[in-house]
């Protein structure tokens, strides 16, 4: 439960301003600002507690976000409220700037109506809120239209609109990772851990029912299969997973499959962990020799590890270089290589580079002299990249569609899945 919710521009003016009960009064605003905004350190903690009062607040590029309450609250709840807040903002105006916020500050009262009651989150599905809340202020709706409203707000499934109606029936299914890797410079691997989410665009008509399932371990054991066969199955082990609340949690429990009813265009549908068995695409092998006090060789292999056929594109790979540096000679197998002085950095781009390749870059840096005797730290070396698979091993079994109601099965509907691999924080040591 919220007290308030404020939004403030860079210089600590309120744009919007909302207050839900009658315990915040109107110097809230002034106390956000005085020892928050305007605080003379810098503020680390999104919690600020300030006279018996709790200020939680996020920032979006030049605007702060707050909410303020007196009660003993779930923190974690209140930061999922001020985020979706942002997420409807966005999708009903785009970027959240102080000059969109001042263009739609109607929109955005009526918005804050309809999703906190007396303090309270109510509704903050935008499809829904979209359906009784246009740009230009409340629409005029017939008594059917309330009636439609009416169930979608209280039924059991908010996130979707019944009598939708498409000519071709299409689902597309995008399974994005993003690999983090801590590397010793001797090659072992320190930490390594995928983040994955699965990315939907539903264009179906009706209420259909979705399903697919995945290659996870105990969902391949509980199919009766050995060990043995589930391993040269490539089954992977989940840490921990996150649904979208269209997902039917009891089949998941007792099938072991996915099955849901899915909210009309893009959505996020799943989030996930995974730390065993990752399959690195790159491996950095860094070779750094001081030639006396003035001078750094350094040396970088890249190194892919996936099929020959695939192609990963977008490589960027930064090279440390210390502070105290005056000058650098680049040689390059592949690619383009530039020494940027002002992010103490070597940075290397390559567009394309297929599988079971590598490649190479020597540099010679060359050092000026400083009185100091405090040996350089050696920051490690950060790689970007994009792979088209799952480092995990993630993969969809299969994904089937049923509707029951409307004269189309699964196989009239065209399905596509597409796996994209991206680097998180990929780091080596040198």
């Amino acid at each position: 439960m919220i007290g308030g919710l404020f939004c403030y521009n860079h210089k600590g003016e309120v744009l919007i301003s909302r207050v839900y009960r009658d315990d915040i009064g109107r110097n809230a605003v002034d106390a956000f600002r005085v020892n928050v905004i305007h605080a003379r350190g810098q503020v680390r903690s999104p919690v600020t507690n300030i006279a018996r009062t709790s200020y939680f607040h996020i920032k979006r590029s030049n605007l702060w976000l707050a909410a303020v309450t007196k009660q003993n609250v779930n923190a974690t709840m209140v930061f999922e409220f001020l985020l979706k807040v942002v997420e409807v903002m966005q999708n009903y105006f785009g970027k959240i700037s102080e000059e969109n916020v001042k263009n739609n500050f109607v929109l955005i009262y009526e918005l804050l109506d309809e999703i906190v009651d007396f303090g309270y989150p109510q509704n903050t599905d935008t499809g829904v809120l979209k359906t009784f809340i246009t740009q230009q202020g409340v629409k005029s709706v017939t008594k059917e239209e309330q009636a439609a409203i009416t169930s979608q707000v209280t039924g059991q499934i908010g996130w979707r609109r019944e009598g939708i109606k498409y000519r071709r029936n299409e689902l597309f299914l995008d399974v994005m990772e993003y690999v983090n890797l801590l590397m010793s410079p001797q090659g072992q691997v320190l930490s390594a851990h995928v983040a994955g989410k699965i990315l939907m665009k539903s264009y179906l008509s009706g209420m259909p029912e979705c399903k697919f399932g995945i290659n996870d371990k105990i969902a391949m054991d509980s199919k009766g299969k050995p060990a043995e066969e589930s391993k040269t199955k490539s089954a992977i082990a989940i840490d921990d997973c996150q649904f979208h609340q269209c997902v039917k949690l009891s089949k998941f429990e007792t099938e072991h499959s996915i099955s849901f009813i899915p909210p009309d265009g893009e959505h996020e549908l799943m989030r996930y962990r995974t730390t065993k068995d990752i399959s690195l695409p790159f491996r950095v092998i860094p070779l750094v020799r001081e030639v006396g006090r003035s001078k750094l060789e350094v040396k970088v292999v890249v190194k892919s590890s996936f099929k020959p056929s695939l192609l990963a594109q977008k490589l960027e790979i930064r090279i440390p270089t210390p502070l105290n540096t005056s000058g650098v000679q680049l040689i390059c197998m592949k690619g383009k290589a530039k020494y940027k002085a002002s992010e103490n950095a070597i940075v290397w781009k390559i567009k394309r580079m297929g599988g079971m390749k590598e490649s190479q870059i020597s540099a010679e840096i060359e050092l000026l002299e400083t009185e100091t005797k405090k040996k350089w730290t050696r920051p490690p070396i950060s790689m970007n990249f994009e792979v088209p698979f799952a480092p995990s091993g993630f993969k969809v079994r299969y994904l089937k569609v049923f509707e029951p109601k409307l004269n189309y099965s699964d196989h009239d509907v065209i399905k596509w899945v597409r796996y994209i691999g991206r680097s998180g924080l990929y780091e080596t040591r040198c």
